[in-house]
């Protein structure tokens, strides 16, 4: 499926030719390179790798910089495979946001922003208890009961409870392209995106 590796910037609004307030995310797209093509033959699956954003030389193993001289390429920060390209590619060649149109239906995924430790009413949207009767007054947010006691004397895999939250790889599909400002790189997508300003985003078609 053919994609593109991105970089998210922010959130904006615009308004549509009918006059209907439109939120939109921006998206810096590209331009990504081409540095590696696996085959089915030699592989097992058909795929394209791609390499987004500069990074310095010296921050960047041997390994990897022989990587990137295959492509006759800078190093690069992001590296991202997309199986089954639609169109074929060749070692270096440069993808970039003419991949897209206006109009276009498109599946981001992006890692959602870490909230820490949370309780479960933010976690998972407990009511908590709302009253204060049977000599109860300060557990307003505490989960209640995590199960029965004589049987089966432990608390079942899975019971929703207190624990980190956010961080979480997050495909949000069927978002549609807005606007796209090829000069510029920029993808303009209605609706929001999981992640935080400057993270990295995965767009497939």
């Amino acid at each position: 499926m053919s994609g593109i590796i991105g970089k998210k910037i922010g959130m904006t609004s615009i308004f549509s030719a009918n006059g209907k307030y439109i939120p939109c995310t921006v998206i810096e797209a590209g331009p990504c390179v081409v540095t590696q093509v696996k085959t089915l033959e030699k592989d097992g699956y058909a795929s394209v790798q791609l390499a987004f954003d500069e990074k310095k030389e010296k921050h960047t193993s041997s390994a990897m910089q022989g990587h990137f001289a295959k492509a006759a390429t800078t190093p690069k920060r992001k590296l991202v495979e997309f199986k089954y390209f639609e169109t074929a590619k060749t070692l270096g060649e440069v993808v970039t946001v003419d991949l897209f149109a206006e109009g276009d239906f498109i599946d981001v995924a992006g890692t959602s922003k870490g909230k820490g430790f949370q309780g479960v009413v933010k976690r998972h949207g407990f009511g908590g208890v709302g009253g204060t009767t049977h000599g109860q007054h300060d557990r307003l947010r505490a989960p209640g009961s995590l199960g029965a006691s004589s049987w089966p004397s432990r608390v079942f895999k899975g019971m929703r409870m207190g624990g980190r939250m956010g961080g979480d790889r997050v495909k949000i599909q069927n978002l549609e392209v807005v606007k796209v400002i090829a000069d510029k790189n920029l993808l303009i997508i209605k609706g929001s995106i999981a992640g935080a300003k400057g993270s990295y985003v995965t767009i497939e078609k």
